[in-house]
């Protein structure tokens, strides 16, 4: 069964760095569309940035420009590498995987099938 796992959370305090890591497992292929989430205590899931089949990368507004996704589709790895962190960053981050390579999922959270258990990032000011 396709499985993803998220590493590399942690506390940073604000203007700092973090870098996080999701490895697949279980699919012979490379994955199609990647992407990251993360979900505040009492907010609603939102997608953070996502990466397709073709290396397209989309960003939410929140993040452009200080978040940079990215995959190593040799060794079936998405990052997240996080920049300029703010205390609004704080949150759960997930990796979801869609693997149907036809698709256009984006930053709907409804779009993938499967997710990992999340990793905690905490931004202090």
């Amino acid at each position: 069964q396709a499985q993803v796992k998220e590493s590399g959370g942690g506390s940073v305090q604000a203007g700092g760095s973090l870098s996080l890591s999701c490895v697949g497992a279980g699919y012979t292929h490379n994955i199609p569309n990647m992407a990251w989430f993360r979900q505040a205590p009492g907010k609603e899931r939102e997608g953070v940035a996502t990466i397709d089949i073709n290396d397209r990368t989309r960003y939410a507004d929140s993040v452009r420009d200080r978040f940079t996704i990215s995959k190593d589709n040799a060794k079936n790895t998405l990052y997240l590498q996080m920049n300029d962190l703010n205390p609004d960053d704080t949150a759960r981050y997930y990796c979801a995987a869609d693997y149907r390579p036809w698709s256009d999922p984006g930053l709907s959270a409804s779009q993938y099938g499967t997710w990992g258990p999340g990793t905690q990032v905490t931004v202090s000011s």
